[in-house]
């Protein structure tokens, strides 16, 4: 299998209405803004949803959320050690991880976790510990995401809300109401870019038919990711732009092709054309 021969980049188009993209845990969950208002998602939790869709299509993931998880790993270092030889050199350990997890190999990882504690030959209480298999592996990936912004300042609307049931005790006492709060986006139009380095690619081993995975998760990027703050449907990708570059440099800088698209607040959006360069618009699932 080829590694990625193009350039691409990408963008994203999305809509938010009465939902919480992404809160801020620094900010009591609220949706993440930035200083001028402006909503934001995070391309970590971006990618956190990109992995998501990989792993409905039946694709192999590292970083996987616990409510979701394929095995019974409780941390990534068990994930690890279960299915790579950590005893190898660096190079043929990233090169494993990288074969086994198609998001290792497109976003990159650092493997860095501690040595093994073994105790040595001594009483118990003059035991002692030496390393063990200690790991530091930084793997750079070839696609790149970027945070989404909307197009507007957004508002956010907070709604106090009341728990009462009983969590705890035999059931024979009404426990105490506990108060709380729920943000959300009111409506707002979102986009954010990414790209795809096929130099990167080379060292990963990430391929075309990778990035036509990726391509073809994007547009459902939202389904079968429903919760309280996210009801089903508050969140739409509207439209999906994929340049393909004739080469593996780029016919234009990541930059220039991102800024040839123009989003409108009400959601429809629009590019200029680069000569020899056309996006590849694709509509949202």
């Amino acid at each position: 299998m080829s590694t990625l021969q193009n350039k691409i980049d990408f963008a994203v188009v999305l809509r938010v209405k009465n939902a919480n993209p992404n809160g801020d845990p620094l900010n009591g969950n609220r949706p993440r803004t930035d200083y001028r208002n402006f909503g934001e998602i995070s391309d970590v939790a971006i990618k956190r949803k990109i992995r998501n869709r990989l792993m409905d299509e039946g694709k192999a993931v590292f970083v996987q959320s616990d409510d979701r998880k394929t095995d019974q790993a409780g941390s990534l270092r068990e994930r690890a050690d279960a299915a790579l030889d950590m005893k190898k050199k660096p190079d043929e350990i990233a090169k494993q991880a990288c074969e086994k997890w198609l998001d290792v190999r497109a976003f990159g990882q650092l493997l860095a976790f501690k040595a093994k504690k073994k105790a040595a030959k001594k009483p118990a209480a003059e035991a002692s510990s030496e390393d063990e298999g200690g790991v530091s592996i930084g793997i750079r990936g070839p696609v790149s995401v970027q945070p989404a912004f909307s197009m507007e300042p957004i508002e956010v609307t907070s709604t106090q809300i009341t728990k009462s049931v009983n969590s705890e005790g035999d059931g024979e006492k009404r426990g105490s109401d506990t108060m709380g709060m729920k943000h959300r986006v009111d409506g707002g139009v979102y986009r954010f870019f990414g790209s795809m380095n096929p130099q990167l690619a080379e060292r990963t081993g990430f391929s075309n038919d990778d990035a036509e995975t990726i391509k073809s998760v994007l547009p459902k990027l939202f389904e079968n990711d429903e919760s309280s703050a996210r009801p089903s449907g508050s969140m739409q990708v509207l439209k999906v732009y994929w340049w393909k570059h004739n080469n593996k440099s780029g016919q234009y800088s990541s930059a220039r092709v991102h800024g040839s698209l123009t989003v409108n607040p009400d959601g429809s959006s629009s590019t200029i054309d680069l000569p020899g360069l056309k996006p590849e618009p694709i509509d949202g699932f």
